[in-house]
């Protein structure tokens, strides 16, 4: 006879996961969707090329200082890593030492201990030298015991200092894989901003190129006027002056070509100064300013995210390395979003 018992129905618990299931894959697919990169549109006139450029200019700026801060840190941790490892190579070497001195130890003790002491005493035919002996086993044996101590010291050292090496190297190959990472970004907000001028016309690819040569040029000249922030300060930024004209270059350190902050550490170092290499980090290397406390040679920080780093000029300008394409130039610190100055 056919069974007409009707289906248990679905579990509220189960219902609940099969429901959060669902809203996760459905909310994994709007984060993938959200992940992948606008492409440009294509421009409409030589002013929205422009436009499109510069942001893809800033973007592979702000890829360019995380790449920069990258670099940093793994030169920091591969310096970290030799050293561990020195000490864990020079760790093993004591262990093996102990290791080899215990067994030294041991093969004595086995070679004066084998009989009983008491029927060694009896059998003695010179009891004080028979006590002479006992007396050099127990020494032995609290030697041995010394030496268990240090051995496993040392063992406890050396597993210690190999897992603080094992998470460095970890740590330097995470880095290594940003560093890569932060590479590519750049690479391809260079590359779409070179597609966008790529479907220019030849004579509007000049006319770009003329209105940034001709900033170049108008903005060569040193505003006149302006107090140096400190004596420190004006050497930073006479040897950033003595840079007017050089390009900009990912990763730039000098003396030759610069990034932003890549200008304002090389000047700092001719003053005998270092400061930290990316703008984000040199945000927080001195003392905070608003912009009427801003004296010539104070840093200037652009952007909420910190990514990009000027020299003060005075009369509202600044002097940097501005962006690809273009070289060290002045440039009126309104054209940008200020967020504060710093004071080395």
């Amino acid at each position: 006879m056919a069974s007409h018992r009707r289906p248990k129905p679905a579990s509220r618990t189960r219902v609940t996961v099969l429901t959060a299931t669902a809203a996760a894959a459905v909310a994994l697919s709007a984060q993938a969707a959200n992940a992948a990169p606008a492409k440009p549109s294509k421009p409409t006139s030589v002013k929205d090329a422009k436009s499109q450029v510069d942001a893809l200019y800033t973007q592979a700026e702000q890829a360019t200082e995380k790449y920069n801060g990258a670099s940093e840190k793994l030169k920091s941790l591969q310096t970290e890593a030799g050293t561990l490892q020195g000490q864990v190579a020079r760790q093993q070497q004591h262990l093996n030492t102990l290791r080899d001195s215990l067994g030294t130890i041991a093969a004595s003790q086995y070679r004066t201990g084998g009989i009983d002491p008491s029927l060694q005493l009896f059998l003695s035919s010179n009891p004080d030298s028979y006590l002479d002996q006992a007396t050099a086993l127990d020494q032995i044996s609290s030697l041995q015991s010394t030496a268990l101590q240090q051995l496993q010291d040392a063992k406890r050292t050396l597993d210690q200092e190999r897992a603080e090496a094992t998470a460095k190297l970890t740590e330097l190959e995470a880095t290594r894989t940003e560093l890569g990472q932060r590479k590519a970004e750049a690479n391809t907000k260079l590359a779409q901003a070179q597609k966008i001028l790529n479907s220019l016309t030849a004579a509007q690819r000049r006319q770009i190129a003329n209105d940034d040569a001709r900033a170049s040029r108008d903005s060569a000249r040193a505003p006149m006027g302006g107090t140096p922030a400190s004596g420190i300060a004006a050497a930073a930024y006479a040897a950033a002056q003595g840079r007017v004209g050089k390009p900009y270059v990912r990763g730039g350190n000098g003396p030759n070509s610069f990034d932003c902050s890549g200008l304002t550490s090389w000047a700092f170092r001719q003053a005998g100064v270092t400061i930290p290499r990316t703008a984000a980090e040199q945000a927080n290397a001195g003392t905070h300013l608003s912009k009427s406390e801003l004296q010539v040679g104070d840093l200037v920080i652009f952007y909420g995210d910190h990514h990009h780093v000027a020299f003060y000029a005075g009369n509202g300008m600044v002097l940097h390395a501005p962006k690809p394409g273009a070289y060290v130039r002045y440039e009126a610190m309104s054209d940008m979003p200020f967020q504060f100055g710093v004071r080395i």
